[in-house]
């Protein structure tokens, strides 16, 4: 049996970089759940678009900055502090949603006291 070759027009770094952070499992748990969905009936093939990734974020970098304690933090990302810590020691990665928030207010820190504000 011949092997497959796959060619790319990216060098190998360029590779590694592009899935830097990727998360293989949480990728293949969210195309499982999806296609369960479709398969019951409860989403139309076209419902799913492509998630655009972000650039990574370090939530205790982000907060330290912010010169906020995670129960803060927490509070002004509308997590629990145990999330925040959770991040932090690396057990678990921040959601899509959460990456967004983080990756915004790391760009432009006026934001963390608008959210504050909002709480």
């Amino acid at each position: 049996m011949k092997e497959t070759v796959f060619k790319s027009t990216l060098s190998q770094q360029q590779i590694d970089e592009n899935f830097d952070g990727f998360d293989f499992f949480d990728e293949l748990m969210g195309g499982l759940t999806e296609a369960l969905s479709y398969a019951k009936g409860k989403a139309k093939a076209d419902t799913y678009t492509r998630k655009r990734t972000l650039p990574d974020v370090n939530a205790q970098e982000i907060r330290k900055k912010l010169n906020m304690t995670q129960h803060g933090f927490a509070s002004m990302l509308g997590v629990s502090p145990r999330t925040v810590e959770s991040w932090e020691s690396g057990r678990t990665t921040p959601t899509p949603t959460a990456k967004k928030l983080m990756y915004l207010i790391r760009e432009d820190q006026r934001l963390a006291q608008k959210l504050m504000d909002a709480c």
